[in-house]
């Protein structure tokens, strides 16, 4: 970084030039360059050290204007002051934090103009001071109730929740179909109950979700990565409470079949702070429910070792199938070693795939969720479903359960559009 120059390195090329005829002169006294002699000069003259009257405290001459009369006598002289450059200092918005700083600099490294970029601090604004009181007031509600009298300690339910997208907002003469925040509550919450029900007294279960349970990661209603527009329902405080509450309300439907269950909740491409918010939530509200454990791990990867099966999952947005299978394989060597079923769930796609990598099971899964016009003019038309999977402690996958939603009619589309 240069250093500004000091009064006394101007204050000498100014004695210099006094005792020289030229400025060459001057600057080969010196043993400086003449260019860089000159450069000073200008610097000395700008702070008011070659004859004017004393700059004021705070200030810099910016201008100096001299008069001449026909015989060349100085008639008059003019010098324009200027505050100092650089106060009084930059302060950043509220709410924001800085993201770069460019400057321009005169030949002698000296700042001229700066320009600070800021953008909006996300960690503020995903948790306004009202989001974190709602939290907080959840702290402990949940008391323990009784657990089901018969249960299956030998098997083991997952729920996959795969891209619920709450708070996505589509119109049914655009893409064939309304979807809206309660829309896609009641789906999840009806779909939940159907699937326990119809599944087996396993004792323990696992609510799985894959990411992109909310639509939008903050009031934005934005991607956070590649800001891309999202068409939204509702306030973002909305959809973030009536998101928490949903998936208590899941919770509490599987505490009625399943003696333990545990909930993972993984960051989206569209949810990476608020699936953070949900977690947190959860855990203040069920902190007295020794029934249920809310994984607060923060990694974006799942893991879970039930009998001979490894189970992974990821929400499939940063990595392959390929990657994803050799992932588990890597990070888990000793449960991959000691299991004889692998599998992993991923979401991000809204539609089944189903692949085997080296043995281990790769399975993304559909979503409730309707499509917005984005998804709908890209022709992204897969089907919509959720579904429970079992699997037992020594045989591996022992069962599944779907729940359907059916797709909307050609006619129904039709009449829309008349």
């Amino acid at each position: 970084m240069i250093e500004p120059l000091s009064d006394e390195q101007l204050a000498e090329v100014v004695a210099a030039r006094a005792a020289h005829p030229t400025a060459k002169a001057a600057a080969a006294a010196l043993g400086i360059p003449r260019q860089t002699f000159e450069s000073r000069m200008k610097r000395a003259a700008e702070r008011g050290m070659l004859g004017y009257e004393p700059v004021l405290p705070g200030f810099r001459v910016s201008q100096a204007t001299t008069v001449y009369d026909d015989a060349g006598h100085v008639t008059r002289e003019f010098i324009q002051q200027k505050p100092e450059r650089g106060d009084p200092p930059f302060e950043v918005p509220g709410g924001h934090v800085v993201k770069g700083i460019s400057a321009l600099l005169d030949p002698d490294g000296r700042e001229i103009v700066k320009w600070v970029k800021t953008r909006e601090d996300l960690g503020q604004s995903l948790y306004p001071d009202a989001i974190k009181a709602a939290f907080d007031a959840y702290d402990g509600r949940a008391e323990p109730v009784a657990a089901p009298s018969t249960t299956e300690d030998n098997l083991l339910t997952i729920y996959p929740i795969a891209d619920q997208h709450l708070g996505l907002r589509a119109w049914a003469k655009e893409v064939g179909e309304d979807y809206d925040l309660k829309i896609g509550a009641d789906r999840l919450r009806d779909g939940m109950a159907k699937l326990i029900s119809r599944s087996p007294s396993s004792r323990h279960a696992i609510i799985l979700n894959l990411g992109d349970y909310f639509h939008a990661d903050d009031s934005r209603n934005m991607t956070p990565r590649s800001g891309h527009v999202l068409d939204v329902d509702g306030r973002y405080f909305k959809v973030l409470t009536t998101g928490v509450q949903l998936m208590m309300d899941c919770i509490d439907l599987a505490l009625q079949r399943h003696e333990t269950v545990l909930v993972r909740n993984l960051p989206g491409n569209h949810d990476p702070h608020a699936s953070v918010a949900l977690t947190v939530a959860l855990g203040a509200f069920y902190s007295r429910e020794p029934r249920v454990t809310i994984d607060q791990d923060p990694s974006e990867f799942f893991y879970h070792r039930f009998g001979s099966t490894l189970i992974g999952a990821h929400h499939g947005h940063k990595a392959k199938a390929e990657a994803l299978a050799m992932s588990m394989a890597t990070r888990r060597r000793e449960d991959w070693g000691a299991t004889d079923f692998h599998v992993f769930y991923s979401g991000h796609i809204h539609h089944f795939t189903g692949k085997e990598v080296a043995g281990v099971r790769c399975e993304s899964f559909q979503t409730l969720a309707g499509k917005d016009g984005f998804n709908h003019s890209s022709s992204y038309d897969g089907g919509q479903s959720i579904q429970s999977i079992t699997h037992h402690r020594t045989d591996g996958e022992d069962g599944r359960q779907r729940v359907n939603i059916p797709p909307p009619r050609l006619s129904a589309m039709q009449d829309l559009a008349a």
